[in-house]
């Protein structure tokens, strides 16, 4: 067991540990708002309700922002340390899965979960932001495996393990809110439903459900009762949402965010959804390199008493949920994480079967792999000798409409902007090349493992092309000009837009305050009708008084709005203090004669 949990620490590292080093830096949008609440907490002392630019943020579940806050109480508050929680997780999570399979199914198979999982696309891309999926996940897996530990006969501690499984929902309630209890306990259930055992007596005599709600209510309760105090009013039942009308947090977290977005009627409306089918389809990619074995897993035994079987049942009754789930309410690419453990442990039970299947979806991940690599050539050479002058945001286009999905940016990809990411692509085709090279010659562990390793060093390759992005996705460039200013002239800082479009600024600047311009939509707009919220938000009429004022003030804008910005201000001027990704910094009085620059 020490052998293979080793190699998929490994394996995990290798991919996940480069990722705490910066750049690229903590993105706007939800990165920098995760890290920027997590340090209100901290230094405000308030850790139960989290805010942004003083206003109340009702959204979320806390634990997430306390672990990142507590990482900074150790650490201090860099970007790394809230990344740290990331890939704690992350880690913890690989590891679970190879003792989860180890234990239901085998060594092997264990060993065959734990690699899936670690070095998979999709488990990569959908923990790149600070987002607490991945830590939700891995509850929802203990809390699985604690599920069958609890009922297995030959347990010796049942008792521990029904106390483990309440702890994990309860922690998970935390996390993400009432999916986290939602998803394990509706797969359990359905689970004994199809296995015969729902009414059985002896199966509810093991679970103690009576108890389990008591830990999961002692862990999850307080909070969200104390939250509910706090941001009064205390009860409101109405299922209807809209601007205006501010009905606390209990209405806002359980109503508005969870059965209102289930049922896509949520306000503001600040979220986008997949098409059903791509939610679907796209799992195929999110599993590369593993995905050519799915078809095998019709044919893994799902029936019988032995703990295999059963293990599989479970896996599938656990992902088919989650999946099912999606496909009835609004839904991002990311929502189905919490599946991807399980579909790791089904795809870990085929590999080590090492079927005819399995070897002919080894070429089909060859030939996969061949083309990628084919591709990657055709783009170099027709990048190669293409200038890539300043950053990559001159060779992108920009579709904001796409950008309420989780990969919405990959839509402003041109062929030119590859050539800022040369290096990326000879390290990206290189992996390609060792992982077909593998799968075309070698057989049976020594496949697998060197498409794991295909996996390594194409990952580590996507991280690299992350930094060229990162004056495009981050506003940290402007943050140091910014606080580099304002040590030496104070004045009233000024986004254009909703707090998220520079939130990395708000971090790396280490601001108190900000104006928002138009900027009282979304996520900020609810709590902004609360009693006694700040007045931050400015529309046009008070911008122009306040740039055209004798008070210094410094403006955050895309580029795309500057002549709009221009057309407001009107006669008062703006000057250019900094550029970078495509955003710029203005100020609207330069530095006295003799001052300076």
């Amino acid at each position: 067991m020490r052998r293979y949990a080793l190699i998929i620490l490994l394996f995990s590292a290798a991919i996940y540990v480069p990722a705490l080093m910066v750049p690229p830096h903590l993105m706007d949008d939800v990165d920098g708002v995760q890290a920027q609440i997590a340090r209100n907490m901290l230094e405000s002392g308030d850790w139960v309700t989290a805010r942004l630019d003083g206003v109340a943020y009702l959204e979320k579940s806390p634990l997430k922002y306390w672990m990142m806050a507590a990482s900074f109480a150790v650490f201090g508050v860099h970007d790394w340390a809230a990344r740290l929680i990331v890939v704690a997780s992350i880690l913890a999570l690989c590891w679970l899965v190879f003792a989860f399979g180890r234990w239901a199914f085998g060594e092997l198979e264990g060993f065959y979960a734990g690699l899936v999982i670690a070095t998979s696309i999709g488990l990569f891309l959908f923990t790149r932001i600070l987002i607490p999926d991945v830590v939700l996940t891995a509850t929802i897996t203990l809390a699985m495996w604690a599920l069958m530990r609890t009922l297995d006969e030959r347990e010796p501690r049942p008792r521990l393990w029904a106390a483990v499984m309440a702890a994990s929902i309860g922690i998970g309630l935390l996390l993400k809110g009432l999916i986290a209890a939602v998803f394990p306990i509706a797969a359990g259930l359905l689970w004994l439903t199809l296995t015969g055992r729902l009414f059985d007596l002896a199966t509810w005599k093991r679970l103690r459900p009576f108890s389990g709600m008591a830990i999961a209510l002692l862990i999850a309760a307080p909070w969200h009762v104390i939250a509910t105090l706090r941001n009064p009013p205390y009860f409101d039942f109405s299922m209807d949402s809209g601007p205006g009308k501010y009905r606390g947090f209990f209405w806002f977290y359980f109503f508005n965010e969870h059965i209102l977005r289930f049922l896509d009627r949520r306000w503001p409306r600040d979220y986008n959804t997949v098409p059903r089918y791509l939610f679907w389809l796209f799992h195929l990619l999110w599993f590369f390199p593993w995905s050519a074995y799915f078809p095998r897993l019709a044919k893994l035994s799902y029936r019988g008493s032995g703990r295999a079987s059963q293990a599989r049942m479970l896996m599938l009754c656990w992902a088919g949920f989650i999946l099912v789930f999606f496909s009835f309410s609004t839904t991002q690419e990311y929502y189905s994480l919490p599946a991807y453990p399980a579909f790791a442990l089904l795809l870990g039970c085929a590999v080590a079967e090492g079927s005819a299947w399995i070897r002919h979806g080894a070429k089909v991940t060859a030939a996969i792999a061949t083309l990628a690599f084919a591709a990657i050539v055709f783009i170099l050479a027709n990048v190669w000798n293409l200038p890539a002058p300043g950053d990559i945001s001159r060779a992108l286009t920009q579709n904001p409409d796409l950008y309420t999905l989780s990969l919405g940016h990959m839509g402003d990809l041109t062929l030119h902007s590859f050539a800022y990411l040369r290096t990326p692509l000879v390290f990206a085709g290189l992996a390609f090349l060792c992982g077909a090279l593998a799968a075309w010659r070698w057989k049976a562990l020594k496949t697998q493992v060197g498409l794991a390793l295909m996996m390594v060093l194409f990952l580590n390759a996507a991280r690299v092309a992350m930094i060229t992005f990162d004056p495009y996705l981050s506003s940290q460039p402007l943050a140091v000009a910014l606080k580099n200013e304002l040590v030496k002239r104070p004045g009233t800082v000024i986004f254009d837009n909703q707090y998220y479009t520079f939130s990395s600024v708000f971090f790396y600047a280490d601001l108190q305050h900000v104006q928002l311009l138009n900027g009282r939509v979304n996520n900020l707009e609810y709590g902004s009708y609360a009693p006694g919220a700040p007045g931050v938000f400015l529309d046009d009429a008070s911008f122009a008084r306040l740039w055209s004022s004798g008070e210094r003030a410094y403006l955050l804008v895309e580029k795309p709005s500057v002549e709009r910005i221009k057309g407001i201000a009107g006669d008062a001027p703006l000057h250019l203090v900094t550029e970078s990704g495509g955003k710029s910094l203005f100020v609207n009085r330069p530095p006295a004669e003799g001052e300076t620059p």
